[in-house]
């Protein structure tokens, strides 16, 4: 099978296509023929050195998957079911490829409404977004929640979950994916280029941050008395936490992890039609470096994919 791979830390040009033996499922895995694949600004870091997550190349990026189950070691799926998810993470899954070997618990079967490339490019950020919703912040009907970057991966899936989950949505996005933002549901869309966010938003009950630097310390001003900031971001930041908890607000930090509650829950979703995950641009698989030249350049508009 074929392979994306890379022998030295550094820029788009180092990711490689090879040939590699395909991987081989042990019991309570599946075996992928993957059919499309999720890209993440977090793949990029990786790619150019930012943080030894999995180690020193050489290596093989990605998790986020959809495709056609070949062998099962398990009695969860058969050959032949479509399925999507986020296997091993934050454990190399190897997924830049035409075969993965995941675990079973890892993955859920794909709804006949989404396409492979939309289940490729939900995993990673849909969970993220249920997890510190849903899971995290607890948000009940009637909430107000301001989520940041409501135009980016992860943030155009919080608006919609919040949503459903009756929430009023405030999101931070610039001028240009203002009318993106509104047409996912989100009732105040503040221009973040223009204002200040800490002047026309207030008495949050939470606070999903996608963006970091000091946009999660400024979050503390707009959120009410035991308000509740989740970031992605800062998760590690136990000066600003204390800072938090010492105002009597709660702070969490997430990383994703693989979830077939969530993953459910968001395929939920998407059949009722309160779901939808917006594809910026597909690229084949052997365009990796362009697509990767992308998600250096920030500001997407959901997410990319590669297609297989």
């Amino acid at each position: 099978m074929r392979v994306i791979t890379q022998q030295t830390l550094g820029g788009p040009e180092v990711l490689t296509i090879v040939d590699a033996p395909e991987p081989r499922p042990i019991p309570t895995e599946v075996l992928v023929r993957v059919k499309a694949i999720g890209l993440n600004p977090l793949e990029a870091r990786l790619r150019a050195g930012e943080f030894p997550l999995i180690g020193r190349p050489p290596f093989i990026l990605g998790w986020d998957v959809s495709g056609v189950v070949e062998e099962a070691q398990t009695w969860r799926f058969r050959p032949g079911d479509e399925v999507f998810g986020l296997p091993m993470f934050p454990r190399a899954a190897n997924a830049y490829a035409e075969a993965v070997a995941a675990p079973a618990l890892h993955l859920v079967r794909k709804p006949a409404s989404l396409s492979h490339v939309e289940a490729s490019a939900l995993p990673a950020v849909g969970l993220t977004a249920w997890q510190g919703l849903v899971d995290l912040a607890g948000v009940t009907e009637g909430d107000r929640v301001l989520i940041h970057g409501g135009g980016g991966g992860v943030g155009h899936v919080a608006i919609q979950i919040a949503k459903a989950l009756g929430a009023h949505v405030i999101a931070t996005a610039s001028g240009s994916k203002r009318e993106f933002v509104e047409g996912l549901g989100a009732d105040e869309v503040i221009d973040y280029t223009a204002v200040d966010f800490t002047e026309v938003a207030g008495d949050v009950d939470v606070v999903l941050d996608t963006i970091g630097g000091d946009t999660v310390e400024r979050s503390l001003n707009v959120l009410r008395p035991g308000g509740h900031l989740v970031t992605a971001v800062a998760e590690s930041d136990a000066e600003l936490a204390a800072k938090y908890e010492a105002a009597g607000m709660r702070f969490s930090g997430i990383v994703v992890e693989p979830d077939p509650v969530g993953l459910r829950g968001l395929v939920d979703l998407v059949e009722q039609g309160r779901l939808r995950v917006h594809v910026q641009e597909t690229f084949p698989f052997e365009r990796v470096a362009d697509a990767h030249r992308l998600l250096d350049g920030g500001h997407l508009q959901g997410k990319l994919v590669l297609t297989l």
